[in-house]
């Protein structure tokens, strides 16, 4: 991922995707993920679910997730998707690689909703990781900070990229099985790591602390001891990141110091 220098638009884990195996919470099986808790689980798509655009600002969030934007705060997925199209149309620049087409962002969009459904995961929430990890470049390099993150969501150990570490082929176009396969691999899991699904049941949480927690087990795989979810290890900011993207933030300067 890019190096802790980079700040304009702000994406991307800045210290890989850990998924430690070392936490309180338990890990269940990776591949296939489907959230479990019908209260925060989604069964249907609805692209005007929040409340519009909301605000482009930045307002950094720690503790236990308690205090966190409610559900009620969070945007509509047609919004957020419209308005991080600048993000996904450029985010590829920085790797010196081609930006996304017209064709590849409809295809992330078309991922996000399919998988939305396999999983039950909320799309905003999946939406919220890809700006998150690589500002939806479909063409984005694998990190590898000692666990191997490739694809648009920087999962673990995954098989689908457009961008291989391993045959180091680059595809333009990105086709949309292998967008798809990257989406999947982030929300439903891999055979080496969990998704979101499994992430938002291991967070234990029937409310929207569920997707908070879970935001920071996908990017460490634990939670600090004191429940803080600003402490640990791997990215400080991380779950107050998702939480501004999930409330309209874009481009608006970063606000979180915490990861210097």
């Amino acid at each position: 991922m890019q190096p802790a220098s980079f700040r304009d638009p702000y994406f991307g884990n800045r210290k890989g995707n850990f998924q430690s195996k070392d936490t309180s919470y338990e890990h269940f099986l990776a591949t296939g993920g489907q959230v479990s808790n019908g209260a925060v689980a989604v069964s249907s798509i609805n692209n005007t679910d929040g409340v519009g655009a909301g605000t482009d600002r930045y307002t950094q969030h720690c503790g236990t997730g308690s205090n966190f934007p409610p559900h009620s705060a969070w945007v509509s997925f047609e919004n957020m998707f419209n308005d991080n199209k600048k993000i996904m149309f450029s985010s590829c620049s920085q790797y010196s690689q081609a930006n996304d087409d017209g064709n590849e962002v409809g295809s992330i969009y078309n991922a996000i909703q399919q998988v939305a459904q396999e999983t039950k995961v909320d799309h905003r929430f999946i939406l919220a990781i890809i700006l998150q990890e690589s500002g939806g470049c479909v063409r984005v390099p694998t990190s590898n900070f000692g666990v191997r993150n490739p694809g648009l969501m920087q999962d673990h150990n995954g098989d689908a990229t457009c961008n291989s570490d391993i045959t180091r082929v680059v595809q333009n176009p990105c086709p949309q099985d292998v967008i798809t396969r990257m989406v999947r691999e982030g929300s439903a899991g891999t055979n080496d790591g969990d998704g979101l699904a499994q992430c938002i049941n291991e967070s234990r949480k029937g409310d929207v602390t569920a997707f908070y927690i879970a935001a920071r087990l996908y990017n460490s795989g634990s939670v600090d001891s004191s429940g803080d979810l600003c402490k640990g290890i791997a990215t400080h900011c991380y779950s107050s990141d998702i939480a501004n993207r999930l409330t309209g933030w874009v481009q608006a300067p970063h606000g979180c110091s915490l990861d210097g």
